[in-house]
């Protein structure tokens, strides 16, 4: 009896045991899809970079990139600068219709203001509507990560005594002001973060700028190794971006271009334009000259300037060679002088030696080709000739689903034998 209820007693235990220790079967829960995403469209400018700069062997993602997708010299618009090249990226328009003429001008009907790098001010920008305009208003949701142009208001009005208010306008859903302090990783961590968003808030077409390569070509020369060292860093950002769309399951088609190229200067290659100090007025100096003679002054000014001097050539503006597409736009000034490339022109002698690089010059110059490349699910890998950056708009529009739109410059003829099927 005892014994019984020993083993009664140690069958109960070991049947306790079990059930505490035995493992309980987890219900089966199917593994959530994932998510299915559209491709986007990434427009990245990368200021001042040279197509030849991919051959300088520091360049690993952008060279994969370029193999891998389409790559092509691409032509600046005149004037090769930064604001009236970005402007016509943007909107298909070259400067002498999108109103951005130049990194600084005038207009007569603000005759008290100077636009600078730093206006925005519709009134300076409202000639010509960016992509994000079109887009927004069809539904289609656009970010940008720096733009020349992005943080204003397009259509806005500046409030009379409201400290710089603007009403109205429409700009990207999502946009940064500009500033040069946020570095390269933080810049591509937000273009990451706005497409980490819920699918009804991402946006679809978004654009990401650096500039520090432009910054070291202006300091150093286009053929200096911390040029280089610009680059090689530029195209480790590019990695990075590429890296996180990749760990986000986010197709992209990347347009990478540059806005114009890089020209050696230095201080032996200065051209003067000397003129009577009390006869002119000048707007802009450098690799061209922008002027317009003071009123009683314009026979002398146009006497000494117009025609072909040592290392530059002035025309009235009216008169500017017509490759140039240049002239007609009211705010550009009454006379240009354009210099050979890696010239400059000025009207008074430099303080101090200098080397350094510069841009601005005859768009067809091969120091101011501007890179391009093109990769995603919408191209084929391709290497085209060089094409004119009015249509790098046109090629927008169609990877994000707008329409061709009639009156602009360009087309996307240069793209349609490189696009997938």
């Amino acid at each position: 009896m005892r014994f019984s209820f020993k083993l009664a007693a140690a069958a109960l235990a070991a049947l306790l045991q079990a059930c505490t220790t035995a493992p309980v079967a987890a219900p089966h829960v199917a593994a959530a899809p994932a998510e299915a995403r559209a491709p986007v469209a990434i427009l990245v400018s990368i200021d001042g970079f040279r197509p030849d700069y991919l051959n300088r062997g520091v360049t690993p993602v952008l060279s994969r990139l370029a193999a891998q997708g389409v790559q092509a010299p691409m032509r600046p618009s005149f004037p090769s600068k930064t604001f009236p090249n970005h402007w016509t990226l943007v909107t298909g328009l070259r400067p002498d219709r999108n109103g951005i003429v130049a990194n600084r001008m005038e207009d007569a009907a603000r005759p008290n203001e100077v636009f600078t790098m730093a206006t925005d001010d519709p009134f300076w920008w409202d000639e010509a509507a960016p992509i994000w305009v079109d887009a927004e208003k069809a539904g289609i949701r656009t970010a940008t990560m720096f733009w020349p142009g992005s943080n204003v208001p397009f259509g806005g009005t500046v409030e009379k005594g409201g400290h710089g208010k603007v009403t109205g306008g429409t700009r990207p859903s999502d946009w940064q002001q500009f500033n040069q302090a946020v570095t390269g990783e933080q810049r591509v961590n937000g273009v990451l973060d706005w497409l980490r968003r819920p699918a009804a808030i991402r946006p679809q077409l978004l654009t990401l700028y650096f500039d520090t390569v432009d910054s070291a070509g202006h300091a150093y020369g286009p053929d200096d190794q911390r040029t280089s060292n610009a680059v090689a860093q530029v195209d480790k950002m590019i990695g990075q971006l590429v890296d996180g769309l990749a760990a986000l399951g986010q197709p992209a088609n990347l347009v990478i271009v540059a806005d114009h190229g890089m020209a050696q200067t230095s201080d032996t290659r200065m051209a003067l334009l000397n003129l009577p100090a009390d006869s002119y007025h000048l707007v802009e100096a450098g690799p061209y000259a922008a002027l317009t003679p003071l009123p009683g002054k314009e026979a002398v000014v146009e006497k000494a300037l117009l025609g072909r001097h040592p290392h530059f050539e002035c025309w009235r503006k009216g008169e500017i060679p017509a490759r140039l597409h240049y002239g007609r736009n009211p705010r550009v000034p009454a006379i240009l002088c354009l210099a050979e490339t890696g010239w400059q022109i000025g009207d008074r002698a430099p303080k101090e030696p200098f080397t350094g690089g510069a841009h601005g010059y005859d768009n067809a110059a091969p120091e101011m080709a501007a890179l391009f490349i093109a990769h995603g699910p919408a191209f084929r890998p391709a290497k085209l000739p060089a094409f004119d950056n009015v249509d790098v708009y046109p090629l927008l529009r169609d990877l994000i689903g707008l329409p061709a739109k009639a009156g602009v410059d360009g087309n996307d003829t240069p793209f349609k034998a490189v696009r997938a099927r």
